[in-house]
């Protein structure tokens, strides 16, 4: 496996520039990821299949979803390119590297664990901030517009906000200067989980039914169905934050009541 990955990246290294693989790259991988992840719960939603994994029994029309596919495609590629083009330097100057060698999966695992924590930190705040009621009607309430969540919904939000809640997701990169690689893999877990959060349906093979503390789709989808004012569950991947701070007092309550 490990001759694999160095074989892979020796192409990647030796065929395109570091500029190259960290925006153009990075912006591939993305897209690629996001989309991949994501469109399956269209198809879901549309068919009926596993519906009895649904969260809510509501469904988005076609054209609310492909809304969201257009708006999607316009700010990945007017915000999040550019934006990915304009921290190149900043990741340069913080010592992000995609030369060998290749870092040892120690590195990798203990630079990822340390982003996810500090960005469950910085995202709660950042989301509770957004939950403030001029910020939310001028720019959360975007992203609230799909009270039924669907995996692409997931980065379908206010141009503001994207800057806003991405300072959470690039904060640890920015203080680490990891590999390009373990960057690359960061953006794929963090994606991968994001759109699961929002995907709208809670499996048996669903993580939160095997992680402690991992949040999901059943935790985030009712942070959509209820007003802002009252919605808690803000955190992002870990919900530590909310059982810290009592605001996820409301989804326990209901959870228990269904429960019992």
């Amino acid at each position: 496996m490990d001759s694999l990955v160095e074989s892979g990246w020796q192409y990647l290294v030796t065929h395109f520039s570091d500029f190259q693989l960290a925006c153009i790259g990075s912006f591939i991988l993305h897209e690629s990821v996001f989309f991949l992840s994501g469109l399956p719960f269209i198809y879901l939603e549309r068919t009926g299949l596993l519906s009895s994994y649904k969260i809510q029994t509501k469904n988005n029309t076609p054209e609310a979803q492909g809304k969201c596919i257009a708006r999607l495609l316009l700010y990945h590629f007017c915000v999040n390119l550019p934006l990915m083009m304009a921290s190149y330097p900043v990741f340069r100057f913080m010592g992000m590297q995609s030369s060998f060698p290749l870092p040892s999966w120690k590195v990798v695992s203990a630079q990822i664990l340390f982003y996810f924590i500090i960005e469950d930190f910085v995202f709660y705040w950042g989301h509770r901030i957004l939950h403030t009621k001029w910020l939310y009607k001028n720019v959360h309430s975007v992203h609230h517009e799909y009270a039924t969540p669907f995996g692409l919904t997931s980065e379908y939000a206010h141009p503001a906000e994207i800057l806003f809640l991405g300072f959470a997701t690039i904060i640890g990169p920015a203080l680490t200067g990891p590999h390009l690689i373990t960057l690359w893999l960061w953006m794929m877990l963090r994606v991968i989980e994001t759109v699961e959060a929002h995907c709208g349906y809670h499996f048996p093979w669903s993580p939160s039914n095997f992680l402690p503390l991992y949040g999901g789709a059943d935790f985030h989808d009712y942070h959509h169905r209820l007003l802002y004012t009252k919605s808690g569950n803000y955190s992002s991947t870990f919900v530590y934050m909310d059982w810290i701070f009592g605001t996820d007092k409301g989804y326990r309550k209901l959870k228990a009541l269904k429960e019992t």
